[in-house]
């Protein structure tokens, strides 16, 4: 299973921002005119919210408070028609917003096409999945998350303004009770920025780590049951949850702090304007003003810093986090994701090549061989293992020829594969074997035609066919693929590979339907040609016998003797602690008193691999 990831370095989270402002700067200054009309209008959201305050003040100073109401009426009228050019303003807005949102998302789409032609032939498979969500999704979020921060900042500005110069205007000394509430709540929201979004970024990764594991435990439940990996697997989903609990409690805590900040900026100024408005009107505070200053900033600045922050804390983070994945360059491939080499270990030029082969299964699937090099030399016996969904059929298939790798090469005996060579150099023998309605003879001279009588005698010999000759009959009696068992299917499937002897022999997993001493016969048979053999292997004792062994889990691999990798592969020792225990061939009957038919078995033990 996959271990979890470490959460990532600090000074990645902090260069996100230093990242996006240096690539934004040039993006601004080149729509200069753009911002500036921007402004122009909302200029009139400046005088509606200066209006606002002020209409209520004088209406009452120096109208129903002085005893003039129609001159109270008036400024009220005032207030409220400096809301029709506001209407205005939000018009022409966003007939201006368009010339600096989409030149953003069609910039992006720009970088993401080419870095993704850029980095075709050095990722094929990682490039084209991120560019497509980049180019799609990706883009379409930062339009979105660019055009409200735009609104919402762009109000912001100009309703604070148009604010603080009210407050000018009615008194001076009120912006001594009202900043400093202000200055610190908005000190304290820009403090939590930076850290909250290195908790969303700790809270994402550990929820995506969670929810591959999930997927993988439950594609894997028949593994983990026959392997009896339940434990471990139960301790692997509870470390995970464990890390999302606590990266959850962290982005818990600093939203409460969010809160804090929010509540001196929008709750505290109103207050201490009320508790100090005996001192303000013993010091030549109109009522007027006083009741203009609260409308100030209860209709003005609370709901225009209360939007702001709600904007910054949600879209802002996530924008934050789109535009720094198409202004962060390409991560190179990690230690484990690096092209895994294997070498050979003989001298002579390799049966079969594999260079830097990525394989998968459609345009946008995830790689199921990525970048893998290997070699396998004449004579040499090689061993394929890993979990279910690995890519060891995969495997077999690209080596064998049957399947084009999506980049990369494979080559027999230095030359580029070409399917008129497949049957003078390999043959594949899948786990289920082609048996036909013929006699025996035929069907084991199928790939070499003119096979004698002494060729097919020392392969049954080898592989110990005698118990299904003597039940036929002779090599010419008929041979009916219905009344075979399994077992019987793939010993034919055997022989016939045997009697052809060509130069790279694939078994993927060509004899699962073998008791371990038919396999171990017939694997020590096959060692013995002067080709090279490779073998999906589905018990330990079968790996064993390799002089290598290869270890898939997906993508990644590693090599070596078996002693070399019970050191340097967890999943690997995962593995060789967790196979079947029967490894022993059995010289008793079967369980229910029914002896063993030529060491054969009618159905195959549960497959770790």
């Amino acid at each position: 299973m996959t271990e979890p990831r470490p959460a990532e370095p600090d000074s990645r989270r902090d260069g996100s921002l230093t990242r996006v402002a240096r690539d934004a700067r040039p993006f601004l200054r080149a729509r200069t005119g753009t911002v500036l009309r921007l402004a122009g209008w909302s200029l009139l959201e400046f005088v509606q919210t200066f209006l606002g305050g002020y209409g209520v003040a004088r209406a009452l100073d120096h109208g129903f408070l002085a005893g003039r109401p129609l001159t109270g009426l008036l400024w009220l009228a005032v207030a409220a028609v400096a809301v029709l050019p506001a209407q205005l303003a939000t018009r022409g807005v966003f007939g201006r917003l368009a010339d600096l949102v989409e030149p953003l998302r069609d910039g992006l789409v720009r970088r993401a096409v080419s870095r993704a032609l850029a980095g075709a032939l050095a990722h094929p498979a990682g490039t084209t999945a991120r560019s497509l969500s980049q180019v799609t999704h990706q883009s379409e979020i930062a339009r979105d998350g660019w055009a409200g921060l735009v609104l919402t900042l762009r109000s912001f500005v100009f309703t604070v303004a148009g604010a603080v110069a009210g407050l000018l205007a009615l008194e001076p000394r009120l912006l001594l009770i009202v900043l400093p509430p202000l200055i610190l709540g908005a000190a304290l929201f820009l403090a939590t920025l930076l850290p909250m979004a290195a908790r969303q970024r700790d809270y994402l990764t550990a929820d995506e780590a969670y929810a591959a594991h999930a997927g993988k435990a439950a594609a894997d439940l028949r593994d983990i049951a026959a392997a009896g990996a339940a434990d471990r697997t139960v301790a692997e989903s509870r470390a995970l949850a464990d890390e999302q609990v606590r990266a959850a409690r962290s982005l818990a805590r600093w939203s409460g702090v969010r809160v804090v900040a929010l509540a001196v900026c929008g709750r505290f100024p109103p207050l201490l304007l009320l508790l100090g408005a005996p001192w303000l009107l013993r010091n030549g505070l109109t009522p007027g003003a006083l009741v203009g200053a609260l409308t100030y900033l209860t209709q003005a600045l609370a709901p225009a810093v209360q939007a702001l922050m709600t904007m910054l804390s949600t879209v802002g983070g996530r924008l934050l986090v789109v535009l720094d994945r198409f202004t962060d360059a390409p991560p190179p491939p990690a230690a484990d994701d690096r092209p895994p080499s294997v070498p050979p270990v003989r001298g002579s030029a390799p049966v079969a090549e594999l260079r830097a082969v990525t394989f998968a299964y459609g345009p946008a699937a995830h790689p199921v061989l990525d970048r893998l090099s290997l070699t396998v030399a004449p004579g040499e016996h090689l061993a394929v293992v890993g979990p279910s969904g690995s890519g060891k059929s995969t495997l077999a298939a690209v080596i064998a020829g049957v399947e084009r790798p999506t980049a990369g090469a494979v080559r027999w005996h230095g030359r580029p594969v070409r399917p008129a060579d497949a049957t003078s150099v390999r043959v594949l023998l899948p786990q289920h074997a082609y048996v036909f309605t013929g006699s025996l003879r035929d069907n084991l001279r199928y790939l070499r035609p003119a096979a004698g009588d002494r060729d097919l005698a020392a392969m049954i010999d080898a592989l110990g066919l005698d118990p299904l000759l003597s039940r036929l009959g002779s090599l010419d009696a008929p041979l009916e693929p219905d009344r075979l068992s399994q077992g019987e299917r793939q010993l034919v499937a055997l022989g016939r590979a045997y009697v052809a002897a060509p130069p790279l022999i694939v078994l993927d997993e060509a004899t699962s339907r073998l008791d371990p001493a038919a396999e171990t016969r017939a694997e020590l048979a096959f060692a013995a040609l002067p080709g090279a053999l490779v073998v999906v292997a589905h018990r330990l004792s079968s790996a064993r016998r390799a002089d290598r062994i290869l270890v898939m889990d997906g993508p990644r691999t590693c090599c070596g003797t078996s002693a070399e990798l019970l050191r340097t592969s967890a999943l690997y020792r995962d593995l060789a602690g967790l196979w079947e225990p029967d490894e022993e061939p059995r010289t008793s009957g079967e369980p229910d008193g029914r002896p063993r038919e030529n060491g054969l078995k009618s159905s195959p033990p549960p497959s770790l691999f």
